[in-house]
Formats: C-alpha cells, structure tokens, sequence
C-alpha cells in the first residue's frame, strides 16, 4: 500500500464547505422549485440516452425509466448536498484520551467519475486524539458524505483522512479502504472478483512504523 504525499487536495474550501463547493453551494442553495426543474432536465438527459442505445424510451417499460434513474442519481450523489459543518454539527468534545481510536468496516458506495459506474468497499479509519474527540457516527458519515459523489479511491480515501485531520487536529490519522470496481468487472480488463486497497497515513502513522504496524494489524483482526 502506497501512502499519499501530496497533500495539496484539502477537502475544504474557503467558504467552510466541503471539496468540491461549487456543486454543494448550488444543490444546497436550491429552492423546491429548482430541484424538480434540475431533476426534469436529467430525465431528458437519460431518455437521450435510451434513444442512443437503440432502445424506444417511450414503450411500456421504460417510459418511467428516465424520472426513476433521475431520482436514483440524485440519492447515488447526495454528498453534493452535505458539508462538513453540517455532519459534524459540533460534535467535538474534549477528551483526555490518547490511545487510538479506530472505525472499521464501513461499507460505501460510489460512483467512478470515469465511467459513472458503481464501485463499493469498506472503509477503515483510525486517529490518535490531540485532546478532543469526535462523535463515533460523525466518522461515518463523513466517509459516507464524500462517497457520494463521483469519485476515484485514490481521492476519496485521501479527502476523508485530510477532512479528520483539518476537523480534529490528532495526533495522526490512518485511512484504508478495499473495494470493489464494477468498471473493472463489466467492461475494460473484466475481472470479476478483483479489489483494489488504497491508504493514507498522516501524522503518526506515517511517521511511525510501529503505529501504523498496529493500526493495520487491529484492522485485520476478525470479530
């Protein structure tokens, strides 16, 4: 597993919001209004979409098809909706705790930028505290947040590691995820069964072989 260098991808704008904030400003900002006129225009886009490959959008089938997957993209990228500040919500208490801290096995769903198909895997994250900690489900919603939009592994394993690290301030902070690529699978290589690891290690866990050994070995361990 390779561990990240460059960290010049922060997941946080100006403006407090999550990478990337143009999207989150608009879809958060919508009135009812603009949402059903956003949601109708993706409806027309997909019904081009079953003209292109040779299917009839309005046979019996498929005349809801496209208002139906419209709605099921929207959910799919509902991470666009979400900010940090809003998940986290203040819950970042002051602890003197500094052992590590670890959320394993977090499964998430997202869609390849590249070809907008699924891909799905566990996340596990750990963090040694700097005197404050933060609320267990927070973890998980943060993975789940940037999950839910186009992404790359690579990407979105790093934006949850810098988020935690931006948010807390730890002492050092250790993400893995394992997952599985549909684009591999159904097109291109098709290698079903095939997963790809991605990691970052920041702070201690990239400075210190033994903690990373022991984060990585905690992470294995079966139930």
């Amino acid at each position: 597993m390779a561990y990240a260098k460059n960290l010049s991808l922060k997941p946080f704008d100006i403006d407090g919001l999550s990478w990337p904030s143009i999207g989150t400003k608009q879809r958060l900002n919508e009135t009812t209004e603009q949402k059903y006129e956003r949601t109708n225009k993706l409806a027309e886009a997909v019904k081009t979409i079953l003209e292109c490959i040779g299917e009839d959008p309005e046979r019996e089938g498929l005349q809801k098809t496209p208002h139906r997957y419209a709605q099921a993209l929207m959910f799919f990228s509902k991470g666009y909706e979400e900010s940090i500040e809003q998940i986290v919500n203040g819950a970042i208490f002051e602890e003197d705790h500094d052992e590590m801290v670890i959320v394993k096995d977090i499964e998430v769903f997202s869609l390849c930028e590249h070809h907008l198909v699924p891909f799905t895997g566990k996340i596990s994250i750990g963090y040694i505290p700097n005197r404050s900690v933060i609320g267990l489900s927070k973890i998980a919603r943060i993975a789940e947040m940037f999950s839910r939009r186009l992404q790359v592994q690579e990407r979105l394993t790093k934006q949850i590691a810098v988020a935690l690290q931006e948010i807390l301030k730890p002492q050092g902070v250790a993400v893995v995820m394992d997952a599985s690529h549909l684009c591999m699978s159904m097109r291109g290589v098709q290698k079903p069964g095939s997963s790809t690891v991605t990691s970052v290690m920041l702070g201690v866990f990239r400075e210190q072989a033994k903690t990373r050994e022991e984060f990585l070995t905690l992470i294995r361990n079966q139930r």
